[in-house]
Formats: structure tokens, sequence, C-alpha cells
């Protein structure tokens, strides 16, 4: 029996209501974030920002969810965890402050005991190297670096000094570039110092009247000079050590996972050969940083990050799971070529390249609605962009359904509920360490029918959830022995909150009848020390492309999605030369490109 995701990972993403930092408003949206994966006791336990929860498994594929104990932390970011020894180690962030650790035999049930902090973090990971020393990283700024220090292993009390590991360099790292797809060059300090008294002015502030924080959020978000670097991991793999980190920043398509190597867990550490490893600037749901990386039951290897959706607030974010490993040169990958389609479990640990088996069947097929509100029209559902939906006008039956154009092999739809500008009250106190977030705590529920035909008049159930008591708002159905249906039918008739239905995506998988692609014609070329502008020749029974680069042709690690023929590729290493091959795919199969060396 196969077992099959597609990103984001199926869970409960819950609301939260977030205090604006210069007014008395508040945003509502969901988020899980900065996830945490680990195996303990043969179950797989993932800990994401703001979720009040830790994830469960004993596949990778089914989740439930299980309320952590109040004395934890649960309103502090990017929680860690990691197994030593016996226990488990907890700890999370907040700004200013010493952290405490915890630790527990029992992920599920606790206790977890106390151990007191006595330093400040942002961005924690623990690390217990081979002969039981354990060190411990953290950072999360575009101003200063990711610091290591060893602790002792009783008390967690750093036994050395902190050490800078990793600075921030988006002159030469291309994928370090904040702003959507890495579209603002970084600024020098000359440059900077110039800018910031004249945007501060415009502002009615000074640069007395702002924090260090706020200093480095204007750098960063408004005159676009520095990523953030943050979201340490730590791996070792025969001998190396690989610490990865985030670079840009959660609200970008291209927040992306970077590594450094080294031999020694304080280093000295290098840029790896293959930078970022975890990157996924395109496809539906974009984004694949802050993260973590694991090796599973059978020894197979994943990595699971943080995804943007960032429309309802800059951290409306979701979490994603991809199959990862280790050359046979010791290079840290990461498969993200088509990272948010089905993807079958249990293939992917045979073989971590392996191609989905299934193809898009829905982008830009026709759309219809009971109704829709006004921006928010049905072609919006089958857009490939979670950043746009379709929306039912207010009080009215709430159904959408796409029309394939042909009968075909249809083996799984993937159902995205999204949230359009929602205003309740705040539903509890207002908590964290600034007083400014409440995670909402009621149980909701999503439910809808799923219908097919082959006419568009008679109509027979896919999927009934109208009883369901769950609230996944990324659920997907899953047909192994396939279905023929032209059209595809939802009716919603219940959402969180009891807000107006939006689908930002009824995406459709499986396979037609006919010819894959023609093999893709296409120019390469580097337009600047970072940069790679691809322009493909446009083809009929084309659907997309994916965009494939890395060292030579046995490296093709990293990959971008389109659905246009012209892409600029912003996230190369300067100094480096890359090899290329773009693929084209359509809802019959993948047609491998030919190979550009030397670009």
């Amino acid at each position: 029996m196969a077992s099959y995701i597609c990103n984001p990972i199926n869970v409960p993403y819950r609301y939260q209501f977030t205090m604006h930092r210069f007014d008395s408003g508040y945003d509502i949206y969901r988020e899980a974030a900065d996830p945490s994966l680990i195996l303990f006791h043969g179950r797989y336990y993932l800990f994401a920002s703001m979720s009040l929860s830790v994830w469960v498994s004993d596949d990778l594929t089914s989740w439930t969810v299980v309320r952590l104990p109040d004395n934890l932390p649960l309103y502090d970011y990017a929680p860690d965890v990691r197994v030593i020894g016996d226990y488990v180690y907890f700890s999370a962030s907040r700004r200013g402050v010493s952290c405490d650790f915890y630790r527990t035999r029992d992920v599920e049930h606790g206790p977890y005991d106390r151990i007191l902090g006595t330093f400040p973090f942002w961005d924690p990971n623990i690390f217990a190297d081979d002969d039981g020393r354990i060190y411990f990283y953290w950072g999360c700024s575009c101003e200063t670096p990711i610091w290591g220090v060893e602790l002792d292993p009783e008390t967690l009390r750093p036994l050395t000094k902190p050490k800078a590991l990793i600075e921030g360099n988006p002159w030469e790292h291309g994928f370090e570039r904040v702003g959507e797809n890495h579209c603002r060059d970084p600024k020098t300090e000359e440059e900077i110092d110039q800018i910031l008294p004249e945007f501060l002015k415009q502002n009615g502030r000074t640069e007395n009247q702002i924090t260090s924080d706020e200093r480095g959020f204007i750098r960063h978000g408004i005159l676009g000079n520095y990523s953030f670097i943050e979201g340490a991991w730590m791996t070792k793999h025969d001998g190396t050590y690989y610490l990865q980190y985030a670079a840009t920043g959660a609200e970008y398509n291209v927040y992306c996972d970077g590594c450094y190597v080294g031999k020694s867990p304080l280093g000295p550490f290098y840029l790896a050969g293959n930078a970022p490893y975890s990157y996924k600037p395109g496809g539906f749901l974009p984004g694949a940083g802050h993260g973590s990386t694991l090796c599973d039951r059978d020894q197979n290897w994943w990595h699971t990050a943080t995804m943007r959706i960032s429309v309802n607030n800059p951290m409306e974010r979701r979490v994603g799971l991809w199959p990862a490993g280790f050359d046979t040169e010791g290079n840290l990958f990461c498969n993200q070529r088509y990272g948010d389609w089905p993807m079958d479990i249990e293939k992917m640990k045979k073989g971590p390249w392996a191609d989905p088996d299934w193809m898009l069947l829905s982008y830009k097929k026709t759309m219809r609605a009971s109704s829709f509100a006004d921006g928010h029209e049905p072609s919006f559902a089958a857009d490939e962009n979670v950043q746009t939906c379709w929306k039912a006008a207010e009080n009215a039956p709430a159904w959408i359904m796409c029309d394939l154009g042909q009968e075909m092999q249809v083996h799984a739809i993937q159902i995205n509920l999204a949230d359009d500008g929602l205003s309740l009250p705040m539903p509890g106190p207002v908590e964290g360490v600034a007083r400014e977030r409440c995670i909402d705590q009621t149980e909701h529920h999503t439910r809808w029918l799923l219908e097919g035909s082959a006419d568009g008049k008679k109509f027979f159930p896919i999927e009934d959830k109208r009883e369901a008591e769950t609230d996944l708002t990324h659920d997907l159905v899953v047909r192994e022995e396939g279905i023929r249906v032209r059209f595809v039918r939802l009716t919603i008739t219940e959402t969180a909150f009891r807000q107006t239905p939006c689908v930002s995506g009824l995406r459709i998988f499986g396979l037609a009848e006919g010819e894959k692609p023609a093999m893709p014609q296409y120019t390469a070329r580097r337009t600047g020390p970072c940069d790679l502008t691809v322009h493909i020749n446009r083809s009929e029974q084309t659907t997309g492309w994916v965009v494939l680069w890395g060292a030579d042709a046995n490296h093709l690690y990293h990959s971008a999605m389109t659905f246009e023929p012209d892409i600029c590729i912003k996230a190369l290493v300067k100094g480096r030369t890359y090899a290329v091959r773009v693929d084209a795919f359509n809802s019959c199969g993948i047609q491998r490109g030919e190979l550009m060396q030397s670009v």
C-alpha cells in the first residue's frame, strides 16, 4: 500500500491573532513554521512554531496532533528538539531573554523537566556529538551571525565563549539576497547611512527613537539590504559536520536553507558546494527554509522546512517535507523538483530522485462556481498560486467545479482552503514576551463533499466529509486505482469561524491519454555574478517546465518550477560554474531536455 503526501503536511494549522507593531489592530491567520523533526522510540515527532502541539506519526504520512503541556514556552518561536540519550531536549526562543531548556522521556505525556537557562538566544539548535559532548547553535538576524558554543552536558551552561560561525554574504551568495525572487541587490554601508536618516524622517522618527531590532527590520524589509541568517540545524555524516541555516526571510518565495561544512562542530566552516541545498522558489506553495534534517528508521534522509503563503500576514506559513540525502562525494541534497505534487513516501525511500507518479491536470482548466466575490474569480483556484483564491459570495451556496476538458484518469485531489480578511474578536488573552499574540485553541471543522462526473450532469461521490471532525485546510484525497472523470466539484458545507468559503487551489493529479511534451528548446546565460537567465521556446502540449542546475550533469540538485517561458534565477554563487537542464511536463508525463554545460 503506497503512502502519499502532498505538501504542505496535512495537519490542522492553528489560527493566531497577532497585534500590529505600530497600531492597535491585529491580523488573523494560520501559521506553523520552523519545524524540528525527530525519531524517538520508533515514532516521528514534529514540533513547529505557534502550534501549541506536537505532530506524531508512525510513517511520515499520517499525523495526529497532541497538545503540549503549558509549562513549555509555547508562545516562543522556533522550537528546537533533539534526542540525546534517553531524553528528548526541548527549547524555544524569544529575543533578549535567557531561555530555558526542558527534557522528557515521554514526548506525548511528559513531564517536561525544566533546566534553567543562563543566556539569551534566538532560533536555537542543540547537537550531541558522537563523543557525548554537547554543542549549541543560535542566531536570527540580518546584522549578526549564527553563533556556536559548547555546553555542559548536565547543566547546559556554556563551556566556551560564543563563536561566530556563519556570516551573511548576499554580495557573493545570490540565494541570500532578499525580496521576491531575490529582487533586491544589497547596498553598501555608505548607501545605508545615506538612506536611513531620510527614511526615518519621512516616518516621523529619528535614529535615537528606534531599537536595534527595529533597525534590523528596516534594513532587511524596507531598505532590502541584508538577508536574515537564522534557523541553524547541525547534522553529522561520515565525519563531516553540516551546519544548515535559513536565508532571505520567511515572507519571500525564495526562503531557503543553505549549508556550510566543516570537520569540527565549531568550525571552521566553508560554504558547501551544493548551497543552497533546500530551495523551492516556484510551484503552488513556494519556500523551503528554516527546517531540520532527519535520518528515518530505514536510514533514509528527509528534510522538513517552512513554506510561504504570506497573504493575511507575512508570517502566514506552512510546513513541507521532502526526500534528502548525501551523495558519494558528501554533498547534502534535497529533492524539491515537484515538491508540492503528490509523493509516494515508500517509493522515495527506494530512490529520492524518483519522478512523480501522477501529473498536474488542473492548471488553467475551466473553473465554474456557485458564485464569487469581486476579485476572487473561480479561475484563481486553478492558477497554481497559493496567494490567490476563489471566494464565494456571502450567504450563498458554495461550490466550485473544475472541467478538465475531457475524461482523464484522476488519482489525487488536493483541496486548499484559504482565509480572506477575517475580522473577529480576540478569542483570549494576548500572550508572549511582548504580549503580541493569541493562539486560537478552538477546535474547528472544515467539511465538504467532493464529487466527480463524466458529463457534468450525473455526479458520484469521490469523498464525503460533511460530517468530518477534522480541520484540514490542505486535505489530500487519493485514489490509487484511479477514477475516470471530466468534472470535479467541491461543495463546502462548513469552514472555521463560519467564514465565507475560499479555495486557493483545487488541484487535480493523474494521467491523461496522449503524448508527453516535445523536448524543450531553451537558452541559458549568466547575466550577473549570481544570476542565470533562461528563455524557453513555447511549444504546444506543454504545461510548464522545471529548470535544473548544479555543478555538473550528475549534480543537478537545484530546481525551479515555472509556468512562464522566461525565468531569472538569482540564486547562484559567485565564481562557480553550473550545468543547466530544462525539463518540460504536461498531463501525460515529463520530457527531459538536453544538458547545457558550464554556464
